[in-house]
């Protein structure tokens, strides 16, 4: 493409000289000596530094860069270093690099192809996207590990998996609507590693990403939505099932209106009208101080739409007061009840244009108690606000906060459901759920209604899956993988005599080494690149795959349209070919050169300094596990050793396999690392990942800084704006891999 536009170029000049050479003047050549002595160079741009953002103020020492300089900036603005990969753009004289925060949301706000030479949306996507890869493939936030092809295995009884199989978008908790049962008493049983907490209501709930499990019995639990974003083939569409009409209406302000009248015989699963405000009711009750309050964080529904900021403020006595220059409403005029089958939703002219601007039409419907309590959404004309008794409060609390805790975690059917299924029990002792047929649900985006009675869903343990799944306890396994575990699964099926079926897919994600990158060591791109390169990673997919698959080196997957283009675009990814000399020449060019007391490093564990300015309480008080390296003081700075924390999940043989291919590599000891480990559940693993107590488990104490578990792309919709955000007031709900990219900031002084 560079040499592409390098051609252009030429033509336009070559032209443009052509054109000169043809206008009359009295004497060429006294013009050419004219023109030669009036040339000037530009001045060269001024590269903006990359300054650390420790003990800094956002809105005050500096901002994001893409709040800056964001909405003005088009593709043809950006400079790709041909060395590199990374991306820059001039303004006023300086040379900005672009961060990921910048990268991510261009990537899905900044594709107008307008003034550029690419021909339409799709075009300019793929090469932000492109951009992002290759500079997320610097930084490198996690470590890929494996990619691998997945098998699932299932009982025979259970009828249709081969004709409607699974695939990357289409999970068996997706895929059973179109299974049946032979089982005696029409059931199937799904096995899953992963463990149930209970929050199936809304599985993000009080977190930055829902548990796989939870996830799963949400998505039976749920449906009726206005937008399928859960197809088969991963696209979004509307849902012909809920939606009779929609319309889209671009605003002379910018922003653009959605409205959309749903089916009149849609009910909940205990037979009650589903309204159009049963679906604007929980993305409005989580934009509200009462959410967080209930949550322990901000979970800002609506962020996108209008009204949002003034809607958020409001506490229930505060309307009309002054907020950080914003004007508190009760009321959220950018979400209006129609009538009582049609809603409309106006997105804040901030957020256009957005490259899958129909997920702003996708709205869930629930029932209003869950979240609401006794309150009700209502509609005067100026758009939709609360009762007053929704922010009620006893004391300093919201009393419908503590409804809302309760029923974050409600297993059973005190409230209805909206999907093709109901809870009817949950067991938190052995982590297994009891689902039944719900005979009120319409059916999924494609008019199917399932027919299998009841679906249970239980923890498992891959060392003894197989063994269930023989002895009756589970007739589903899926995700299988590793080569001796997919080869046993292989080897079972095919010397069952038809007792037992598989189907395979290529899987869209991965296993990893993943960080928690702003604390610790982790926090430096070098330490990530250096364990990177100490790492044999082609090797570790082969061993764990057993030839099932192989690695990414970064967070694609292979067989989505947008990275088939970008590779064809010349797009460049470092595969981080295994080299301890790399590992340290990287570390010392990060600063890892000294020992614990401040002098030269020679041998043992590697120290950084960290400049007192710097130097955060979460950097002064590091620590290795065991509490044999630790910060230390000399003079006035400190120096960080070089030890990392690894918490890895029980039971998996892939946290097996990382005690030999990680913490126990000769590399990474001769590059001048220490890590050391607790093994333990998953949950309580996610918990030290947040440093919240989001499933009740966190220490209280920042600790561990490396973490095993997997990462899938389970939609054809790849989005990750504001995930990469360095604004406060989004990172702790929004942050993907806890990055903070320097680049990102825009220092206002």
């Amino acid at each position: 493409m560079k040499k592409i536009l390098a051609l252009l170029l030429v033509a336009m000049m070559v032209i443009s000289l052509a054109a000169c050479n043809n206008n009359e003047t009295p004497d060429n050549s006294q013009s050419e000596v004219q023109s030669e002595s009036s040339q000037v160079e530009e001045p060269e741009a001024v590269v903006a530094e990359l300054k650390s953002l420790k003990n800094k103020e956002y809105g005050v020492d500096y901002v994001s860069l893409y709040s800056k300089f964001g909405k003005e900036t088009s593709i043809a603005d950006v400079e790709e270093d041909p060395e590199t990969g990374f991306a820059y753009i001039e303004k006023d004289g300086v040379k900005y690099e672009l961060g990921l925060d910048f990268l991510s949301m261009a990537m899905v706000y900044n594709t107008d192809p307008a003034g550029s030479d690419y021909a339409n949306a799709d075009e300019v996507y793929v090469e932000w996207w492109k951009l992002y890869m290759q500079r997320w493939n610097a930084l490198l936030p996690e470590i890929p590990l494996y990619s691998n092809e997945y098998y699932d295995l299932y009982n025979a009884k259970i009828k249709g998996v081969e004709e409607h199989q699974t695939n990357p978008y289409w999970t068996p908790a997706l895929a059973l609507i179109d299974w049946t049962s032979e089982k005696e008493d029409n059931s199937i049983i799904i096995g899953n590693t992963t463990d149930l907490s209970g929050k199936f209501r809304y599985a993000v709930f009080g977190a930055s990403n829902p548990g796989a499990a939870d996830n799963d019995v949400e998505k039976l639990t749920e449906g009726l939505e206005t937008v399928a974003t859960y197809t088969k083939d991963g696209s979004y569409i509307w849902n012909p099932t809920v939606v009779v009409e929609h319309s889209e209406t671009e605003n002379d302000d910018g922003s653009k209106t959605f409205t959309v009248k749903i089916a009149e015989d849609l009910v909940f699963s205990d037979g009650s009208p589903i309204t159009a405000k049963n679906y604007v009711a929980r993305a409005m009750a989580f934009s509200t101080p009462v959410a967080a309050q209930a949550a322990g964080k901000d979970h800002m529904a609506l962020m996108q739409y209008v009204g949002y900021k003034a809607f958020s403020l409001y506490d229930g006595t505060n309307d009309g007061a002054e907020v950080d220059g914003v004007t508190v409403s009760k009321v959220m005029s950018g979400i209006r009840l129609i009538d009582d089958y049609t809603f409309a939703v106006t997105v804040d002219p901030e957020y256009l244009p957005y490259y899958y601007d129909i997920a702003y039409a996708g709205f869930t419907p629930t029932y209003l108690k869950v979240w609401l309590g006794d309150a009700d959404v209502v509609d005067d004309g100026e758009g939709c606000y609360f009762t007053d008794n929704f922010y009620e409060k006893n004391g300093d609390t919201y009393v419908v906060a503590e409804q809302m805790k309760k029923s974050a975690t409600n297993t059973d059917t005190t409230y209805p459901y909206s999907g093709a299924y109901v809870v009817k029990s949950y067991d938190n002792s052995d982590k297994s759920a009891i689902l039944e047929l719900n005979p009120n649900f319409k059916g999924n985006y494609e008019g199917v209604k399932p027919s299998i009675e009841k679906v249970v869903y239980k923890k498992i343990v891959s060392d003894t899956q197989l063994e269930d799944l023989q002895a009756g306890g589970i007739d589903c396994i899926s995700g299988i993988t590793g080569g001796d575990e997919t080869n046993e699964a292989i080897d079972m099926a095919d010397k069952s005599e038809g007792k037992y079926v598989y189907t395979h897919y290529s899987r869209a994600g991965y296993g990893k080494l993943g960080f928690r990158a702003d604390f610790g060591p982790a926090q430096y791109t070098e330490v990530r690149q250096a364990i990177a390169y100490c790492m044999d990673r082609a090797k570790f997919a082969k061993d764990f795959t057993g030839g099932y698959g192989g690695v990414v080196d970064g967070p694609y997957y292979s067989g989505a349209w947008m990275y088939k283009e970008a590779v064809a675009n010349g797009m460049e990814l470092n595969a981080y070919a295994t080299s301890v000399d790399s590992a340290i020449a990287v570390l010392e060019e990060g600063g890892w050169v000294y020992d614990k007391d401040g002098n030269d490093y020679v041998e043992g564990v590697r120290y950084k300094k960290i400049p007192a300015a710097e130097a955060e309480e979460k950097d002064i008080n590091y620590q290795s596990k065991d509490g044999a390296y630790k910060t230390t003081k000399v003079g006035d700075d400190y120096y960080m050793p070089l030890a990392i924390n690894w918490y890895g999940s029980s039971n998996n043989p892939f946290t097996d396999q990382l005690m030999t291919g990680f913490m126990e590599n000769d590399n990474i000891k001769a590059a001048g690392f220490v890590v050391q480990n607790t093994i333990g559940e998953f949950a309580p693993m996610l918990d030290e990942l947040y440093q919240a107590a989001v499933y009740g488990y966190y220490s209280g104490s920042p600790l561990y800084n490396a973490f095993n578990f997997a990462t899938g792309y389970n939609s054809a919709v790849y989005d990750y704006a504001y995930n990469l955000t360095i604004d406060p007031s989004m990172y702790d709900d929004y942050s993907q891999w806890y990055i903070k990219d320097l680049a990102d900031a825009y220092w206002l002084k």
